[in-house]
């Protein structure tokens, strides 16, 4: 390329780059659609209307750290002298066999299927900023391989461990997923 051809290049590029500086893109992640008077909001221990051992601390905490994590806001355990409320319910959850050994004809892969209903509402105007009535999330895991003696694959001690991990896996999606709604507007 010949050395006046590259200038003009650069040149070309340089003002083209100028001129996109300014379009108003940022990191997904780190905008928020919030108003500017959200400084504290409060998140209250969500309610489980499932047979679910304890599955509304585990939400409950995932989404308080995924807030943190964010590092914008101040986050509270409480809805009392807040500027926004994060109010969830977890209204379903089950787990199913999601498929079968070829030799066994027993489950070797379940499935766990949350639903959930979350609004962000504005304290101080009592409106609803964002809602979501029925988000769900799936997620699947093997069947526990080896068995204490006397126990079956439908034996729930048998997947106590992995559904546990499943279930944290699908806290840290769903916590991840709403916080990123809320906050990105999607």
């Amino acid at each position: 390329m010949r050395p006046v051809a590259a200038a003009a290049l650069c040149a070309l590029c340089g003002l083209a780059g100028s001129l996109n500086s300014g379009c108003g893109y940022s990191l997904a992640g780190r905008g928020s659609f919030l108003p500017a008077s959200i400084r504290t909001i409060g998140i209250p221990t969500f309610v489980n209307r499932t047979t679910v051992f304890n599955l509304e601390t585990t939400l409950t905490a995932k989404v308080r750290s995924e807030f943190i994590g964010r590092g914008k806001y101040t986050i509270v355990p409480d809805a009392s002298n807040v500027d926004a409320l994060v109010n969830g319910e977890v209204t379903a959850a089950t787990i199913a066999p999601a498929s079968f050994s070829a030799v066994t004809q027993l489950a070797s892969r379940y499935a766990i299927t949350m639903t959930a209903r979350v609004e962000l509402r504005d304290a101080r105007a009592n409106m609803v900023l964002w809602e979501n009535p029925s988000l769900v999330f799936r997620e699947e895991y093997q069947a526990a391989g080896t068995l204490a003696p006397g126990q079956t694959q439908i034996d729930p001690a048998a997947f106590f461990g992995q559904d546990r991990q499943a279930l944290d896996r699908i806290s840290a999606e769903f916590a991840s997923s709403i916080v990123s709604a809320i906050l990105e507007a999607f």
